[in-house]
């Protein structure tokens, strides 16, 4: 039965950190530059479900727009600085870093430095047998796999996908055919920033809402990508399983100040192993 239980922990974080992981290595594989102020991203996708909260709205309401208002956002950011990186990405990843950096400070001034909590939409557990699982773990679990699912059927059985996985491809011969490869770009890291909202939104519940919400995840979900291979949709998605699973399943075995040390420690023998990831085939 302790097993059970420990497999559906290791499933609901797991889950929070593949809909982080999939939005930063679409971005990676796409534009070749890691966004460092992605878990910024998910602090704002967390900030506008407590802004419903706070202005007596559904948090439902805040869930379904976070993805949506960080969808606007990305777009805006990326038209405006981010394309002026593609050509350098050390200074993408300095220039993202220093763009989080500002969001986050932002934040922790609007939340007056204050730690806020925000009630689950469905509280509560149902009982399987003898077990009892957390609702709203099993809504997160639910919408990940949704959001798996078509993501995938976007990015491999849509025009829009062929666009996208061509200009990954050969953005030069993308070009010469036509394709508007600026206008996908915008396009991607405008999915990849609404995927990083909402699963701020649906973690925020979980976690206490503070200015630091989206750190915890970063390191992880950059660790992820580089575990997985950078320019595959399996990849990362597998990535994020193996870190995820590790990062919640390590307290169960050792002290928790010695789990997440080892998850690097796990990681970094990995990549030693594997540089270029578990799956190179098969790119987006």
């Amino acid at each position: 039965m302790d097993f059970v239980k420990l497999a559906f922990d290791l499933l609901a974080f797991t889950s929070v950190m593949v809909l982080i992981v999939l939005g930063l290595g679409v971005v990676a594989s796409m534009m070749g530059i890691f966004n460092f102020a992605h878990g910024e991203f998910v602090l704002l996708g967390a900030y506008t479900v407590f802004i419903f909260h706070e202005s007596g709205l559904p948090i439902w309401a805040g869930i379904v727009a976070a993805p949506f208002v960080l969808a606007v956002f990305g777009a805006a950011l990326e038209r405006s600085i981010i394309r002026r990186f593609y050509a350098a990405p050390i200074i993408a990843m300095l220039g993202t870093y220093a763009i989080g950096l500002v969001i986050r400070e932002t934040v922790r001034g609007l939340l007056g430095g204050h730690y806020k909590s925000i009630p689950e939409p469905l509280p509560g557990v149902f009982t399987l047998g003898d077990l009892d699982f957390s609702i709203w773990r099993t809504v997160i679990v639910a919408v990940t796999l949704a959001v798996i699912v078509a993501s995938w059927l976007l990015l491999t059985r849509t025009s829009i996908g062929l666009q996208i996985r061509g200009s990954l491809e050969n953005p030069a011969l993308a070009r010469s055919c036509g394709i508007a490869t600026p206008r996908l770009y915008t396009l991607t890291f405008a999915f990849g920033s609404a995927l990083a909202g909402l699963a701020g939104a649906l973690i925020v519940p979980l976690y206490q809402l503070s200015a630091d919400i989206g750190l915890r995840f970063l390191v992880q979900a950059f660790l992820s990508v580089m575990l997985g291979g950078v320019g595959t949709f399996e990849g990362p998605v597998l990535g994020a399983t193996v870190v995820g699973a590790t990062a919640a399943g390590l307290p169960w075995i050792v002290i928790p100040v010695l789990a997440d040390p080892l998850v690097f420690v796990i990681a970094l023998v990995i990549v030693k192993f594997r540089p270029q990831g578990f799956i190179t085939q098969g790119r987006l």
